[in-house]
């Protein structure tokens, strides 16, 4: 019995029928057809390369899509999109930003391109942007995103306050308690990092910012018991922290690792950690 995909004449149709049934390279594959030139295939097809993670095709395919149509806001889009899942910053924040010219009002657009600004350390450029954002939907990600821009340029109270408001939002983001935790290390406010990080653990999170801010602090008030007890789950959690990690391996990430002296003072023969609370 022929299946209605192939009933179907026209190759859209058709490759849409299949995508629905989950048979995305089936729907490529027809739409890969030779003589096949209308937008809509080409389209299609990007977005079919797309979800197959075969990004760097549908870049191109994209890219074809906005040589014959400048003005193509999707295919910019999702240029974009590509561009950045390819880590190409600089080229993914100038299609966003084409992208926001023919169509202001897209906020998730606005915050991609934010993001690849923090990623290029233009971080004055990326405040302005996430300030830009006016929708509700993006309330949340734009306040995360001003706040990290912030931290990064060293406004501290003013990224702190951001992020206390982000909590307000959503009492779980995570991430905004892991960056108070590494901002107040930044500024060696001991209280603050205790109190960020015993918040962040009483969430049921085994965030490695956390117990590395409960091990440094209990270092710090020479409680080596308790440092001790902390690491214990640090590295249950998070064996990758015993490995230094190298500076071309940097990711931009605001984190604070453990030093090598205090990984071998907690890992000294004879050192037992007591038993976990």
């Amino acid at each position: 019995m022929m299946s209605p995909a192939r009933a179907l004449t026209d190759p859209v149709e058709a490759a849409l029928a299949l995508r629905a049934q989950g048979r995305l390279e089936e729907a490529l594959e027809l739409l890969s057809a030779p003589g096949r030139s209308s937008s809509d295939p080409q389209t299609l097809r990007a977005d079919l390369q797309l979800e197959l993670g075969r990004t760097e095709e549908a870049a191109g395919s994209y890219y074809a899509l906005i040589e014959s149509k400048p003005d193509n806001v999707y295919a910019y889009s999702n240029l974009a999109l590509c561009l950045h899942r390819l880590e190409r910053w600089e080229a993914a924040a100038d299609a966003f930003e084409r992208a926001l010219e023919l169509d202001p009002h897209r906020d998730h657009v606005r915050i991609a391109r934010g993001d690849c600004l923090l990623r290029l350390k233009r971080f004055e450029e990326a405040l302005a942007c996430f300030d830009l954002c006016w929708s509700d939907t993006a309330k949340e990600q734009a306040t995360f995103g001003k706040a990290v821009a912030l931290q990064l340029l060293r406004r501290f109270d003013d990224a702190e306050n951001l992020y206390q408001r982000l909590l307000a939002l959503n009492p779980n983001a995570e991430e905004a308690l892991s960056n108070l935790i590494a901002m107040s290390m930044e500024v060696f406010d001991l209280t603050r990092v205790w109190t960020y990080s015993y918040q962040l653990l009483e969430k049921g999170s085994q965030s490695q910012a956390a117990l590395q801010g409960l091990v440094l602090v209990a270092l710090e008030r020479h409680d080596d018991s308790t440092a001790a007890r902390y690491f214990a789950r640090l590295v249950e959690h998070h064996p990758e922290c015993l490995i230094p990690k190298r500076e071309e391996e940097d990711d931009g990430n605001i984190t604070y690792r453990l030093s090598r002296e205090v990984v071998e003072r907690l890992t000294r023969p004879g050192r037992k950690a007591l038993p976990r609370r």
